[in-house]
């Protein structure tokens, strides 16, 4: 029976992915195979020394210590892509509320007072006011082109925007995902010059912390609107204010409030409903259990953002599966270890990612515990375990 631990309220479509006859899941639980989470911070969080996989059910991993994680041989998944359509919608979303001036045009009416006829009068005297512009037509930048970026340019693409893109890590198979109507940008600075709006659709990490600054704003026309549905800390805030307040920007729309940003005209920041959508909690939680129990199960790794993918079908006899540092004659050591204990190895499956690697091996006959015991002593073996 494997054990679940869930740190956060995992949508139920997805906890049924998990057969009750073998899995047990409870918010409390001792010596857990495996801990799913969406918002939960792990990083003051004690790792059982049970635990051989973490499910986030979303795409960001920041709350969770993946250093801490790797060195145990402990595998990180995500769910890449799962709530992009919530957040394609939002960002399109954004974009409207920016240009037709819609929040600030709803807070004029609420203050309104008086009878329909006095309401009808300052309605049509100060709708001026609030008088925006359409997006067909206009160029929206898109920096990052993974899963949620595709969707957004080839979105606005269909409302009859022009779209820049730019990603210089992005893959073939991606590429084949986006319109070729997408234009490329050769970097940030010549995106940001050609464009009306502008979407960002990546990590936080060092090189993008900061990625919209003071510098950059200059580069932008003065009628343009930022967007960041991405992670707070992308754009830098005073710089965004101070822009603002200069007349050098239209507006900001985020899902990151702050005090710096409450109260700010031109600012909407909304409580990060990027992916609060019950199709998208549902989606996060369907792909995490299913990565989860092949995981578990069978030693697959799918969407894991630190060790590789590795899927090997299954050929017959007992399976091994091992997660190590990614090191020379590691595998040598290994077969080594079968070859002493007479195993014949029927397949084998070694991949790694960064400084981490993972084996899978089908043997013929059974796998023992001074087998396992033998490969666990060989330096750099994080985790070996028998399926």
């Amino acid at each position: 029976m494997n054990k679940i631990l869930t740190l956060n309220n995992i949508s139920v479509n997805g906890l049924e992915r998990l057969p009750r006859d073998q899995y047990e899941i409870a918010s409390e639980i001792q010596n857990p195979d495996a801990i799913l989470l969406r918002s939960f911070k792990m990083h003051d969080m004690a790792i059982p020394e049970s635990l051989l996989c973490v499910g986030r059910a979303g795409a960001g991993v920041n709350n969770i210590p993946l250093d801490a994680m790797s060195d145990r041989g402990i595998a990180v998944f995500n769910a890449p892509g799962a709530n992009a359509n919530a957040v394609k919608e939002l960002v399109i979303a954004g974009m409207l509320i920016a240009s037709r001036n819609i929040c600030q045009a709803w807070e004029f009416t609420s203050t309104l007072d008086g009878d329909d006829a006095t309401l009808n009068k300052a309605v049509e005297q100060g709708k001026k006011d609030f008088a925006g512009f359409e997006i067909a037509g206009r160029t929206l930048g898109v920096i990052g082109l993974g899963a949620i970026g595709r969707l957004v340019a080839n979105a606005a693409l269909s409302l009859g925007m022009k779209v820049i893109g730019f990603d210089p890590g992005i893959t073939v198979q991606g590429a084949w995902k986006l319109s070729s109507n997408v234009q490329q940008a050769t970097s940030v600075d010549d995106l940001l010059s050609k464009v009306d709006f502008v979407t960002f659709h990546v990590p936080l990490i060092d090189s993008t912390k900061n990625m919209i600054n003071a510098e950059r704003i200059g580069l932008m026309k003065k009628t343009a609107t930022i967007l960041n549905f991405a992670r707070g800390g992308i754009v830098d805030d005073t710089a965004v204010c101070n822009a603002l307040q200069q007349g050098k920007l239209n507006a900001y729309i985020c899902d990151f409030p702050s005090n710096q940003l409450k109260g700010q005209a031109r600012v909407i920041a909304l409580p990060h409903l990027g992916a609060s959508t019950a199709e998208a909690e549902d989606n996060c939680a369907i792909m995490v259990a299913e990565q989860v129990r092949d995981f578990l199960e069978n030693g697959n790794i799918t969407n894991s953002v630190n060790f590789p993918e590795v899927n090997m079908p299954r050929a017959g006899g007992n399976r091994i599966a091992i997660a190590n540092k990614n090191v020379p004659n590691m595998v040598g050591q290994i077969t080594t270890c079968l070859a002493n204990a007479n195993l014949n190895i029927i397949d084998l499956l070694n991949k790694s990612k960064g400084e981490n690697a993972y084996t899978l091996i089908d043997v013929e006959g059974e796998v023992s515990d001074n087998v396992l015991a033998a490969i666990e002593s060989i330096s750099g073996i994080l985790k070996v375990r028998a399926l």
